[in-house]
């Protein structure tokens, strides 16, 4: 059984129909039925402790069909703890950056938006390697990097890794701005591009000196635009 039946049989176990499981959730109905029928590859982040939360299963279960807590019942559902939960993820500070034009360091206010921190699983973090305390959490902004990325967008700042690299996307500090841009490399110099098709707004900018500071990559984004 794979998680998309998993979450089918812990929904209907419970008795709760797919419109009322997408209001408990913050989705629409058709997002649960592309989660049930396999159209989404996987659950993270802020929904998948939603899921989990709303259905009394943990994210090792829906996931990989591992129990991590004891059935006491056959047939049972099962029981997800609050610290468990707290054990499985990561809380990431959700900030607005706070930049200086030429400046390689900044300093960062804590976005309340959507609360002060975006809960990542651990099991995602360490399969690749990224030290949490060198994560940050940032919201996008404008249209430019559309349709890859939308305004109010989350994504995710790796600090530690600021090399360039052809086609991924940074936090840069441009200019005294923060920017996300995708990287790109022609006539042997870095460039800041958009994703947006129109190229005469969003028009690529040049990336050298101190007019252009990686902050770091976008290793991760949490969006509800499907």
């Amino acid at each position: 059984m794979n998680w998309h039946k998993r979450l089918t049989q812990a929904r209907e176990e419970k008795g709760i129909k797919k419109s009322a499981f997408a209001k408990l959730v913050g989705v629409s109905p058709p997002t649960v039925t592309d989660w049930e029928n396999g159209e989404t590859k996987m659950i993270e982040g802020a929904n998948l402790v939603k899921v989990c939360s709303a259905l009394g299963i943990s994210p090792e279960w829906l996931l990989d069909g591992v129990t991590s807590i004891t059935d006491l019942v056959p047939d049972s559902m099962r029981v997800v703890l609050a610290d468990g939960l707290q054990k499985n993820y990561y809380d990431i500070p959700l900030v607005t950056l706070r930049l200086q034009a030429g400046i390689t360091g900044f300093q960062t206010d804590v976005d309340s938006s959507e609360g002060s921190s975006i809960p990542i699983p651990k099991f995602w973090a360490d399969r690749r390697a990224y030290n949490p305390n060198r994560l940050l959490a940032i919201k996008v902004k404008g249209q430019s990097m559309e349709p890859t990325l939308f305004e109010d967008d989350i994504v995710f700042i790796n600090l530690d890794d600021k090399a360039p690299a052809d086609n991924a996307v940074f936090a840069v500090n441009y200019d005294g701005e923060a920017v996300v841009k995708r990287m790109s490399r022609d006539a042997g110099q870095w460039w800041l591009m958009s994703d947006n098709s129109d190229q005469r707004k969003y028009y690529r900018r040049a990336c050298r000196g101190a007019e252009c500071i990686v902050i770091g990559r976008i290793v991760r984004r949490e969006s509800e635009n499907f």
